[in-house]
């Protein structure tokens, strides 16, 4: 019998939290957090952090685990979140990933095997130092010359997997793009039921433009600038999320704060849209397009335990 897992995921600001916290309480479940910011103490407003009140009682995992100024990838978020589910599972209860991060979200649900992409320190610290000197553009052509699917994939910004893709490549004469298509082929180990929440794209667009204000009036700047006074900078992983590297670049007189708030929500635009792409290409999902329940949470979670019923995840009525 493979054992229970469910996924609650989709675009920022679609509405994943509230749902999710109903539906764990449906299912007798407890929430890991798929987010690559939400583990770290500190970044609270920028990464939309789920708040004691918020979580209403159901156990989270995965939140609020690391110092900003530690390290977070992948491999460690699968081990971590295999922890979290074995302890969930001893309890008798259904864990539910819960968050934005496709990647993440594969590397359990596909039981991805990363052994074979062990870091070689001396050569990640010769690809920093360039990334230093001739900037994210120059590593990102490095990776399109050897691995133009994954430097199609990555955005030139996100150093760490531009540098592990590069890394792969280096170690194994092949691209890290074709092993994770080949990782991707493996049926789940677990009963699964995958939800993708969606709703139509001016909507969301609004959505994200709305979540931005009211993250600035919360007080992002004042958070970002407490960051930097405990000696957070932009090199670290936790600095490189949304919000809190254009509020950087805006601090450091790259941009006027209105340049910057333009930025910010161009950029958490374009990022809702990788990452609908990269739900589409998953296999297994459940679309839960909003507009076709009419915007009712009871009606969306009516339908997802009967898609889990359906699954086995649930007994059948």
């Amino acid at each position: 019998m493979k054992k229970p897992l469910i996924v609650l995921t989709g675009p920022t600001a679609v509405g994943k939290t509230k749902l999710s916290i109903a539906l764990a309480k449906a299912v007798n479940g407890e929430i890991i957090s798929a987010d690559s910011m939400q583990v770290y103490r500190h970044i609270d407003i920028g990464s939309a952090k789920i708040t004691p009140e918020e979580m209403d009682g159901v156990p989270h995992h995965l939140v609020d685990v690391l110092e900003p100024t530690e390290d977070f990838n992948i491999v460690l978020f699968q081990q971590m979140a295999k922890d979290a589910m074995d302890k969930i599972y001893d309890k008798g209860r259904i864990p539910i990933l819960v968050g934005g991060t496709g990647f993440y979200i594969q590397s359990v649900t596909r039981d991805i095997d990363f052994t074979s992409s062990d870091q070689d320190e001396h050569y990640r610290r010769e690809l920093e130092e360039l990334a230093e000197q001739k900037g994210p553009a120059f590593l990102h052509d490095m990776l399109a010359k050897v691995d133009p699917k994954s430097a199609e994939d990555i955005h030139e910004n996100n150093v760490k997997r531009v540098i592990r893709a590069l890394e792969f490549y280096k170690q194994n004469g092949t691209r890290i793009s074709e092993h994770n298509e080949e990782q991707k082929e493996h049926t789940s180990p677990y009963a699964l039921a995958y939800f993708v929440l969606n709703a139509p794209r001016p909507l969301l667009y609004e959505r994200i433009d709305t979540r931005v204000d009211e993250m600035l009036k919360n007080g992002l700047t004042e958070e970002v600038k407490k960051l930097r006074e405990m000696g957070c900078h932009r090199g670290m992983v936790s600095m490189q999320g949304l919000g809190y590297k254009e509020i950087l670049d805006w601090m450091d007189g790259n941009y006027s704060y209105e340049e910057a708030v333009r930025i910010l929500k161009r950029d958490t635009r374009r990022f809702a849209k990788r990452q609908l792409t990269w739900f589409r290409r998953e296999g297994e999902v459940t679309w839960v397009d909003k507009h076709n329940f009419d915007y009712d949470d009871g009606r969306i979670l009516s339908y997802m335990l009967s898609v889990c019923r359906e699954k086995g995840i649930l007994p059948a009525k």
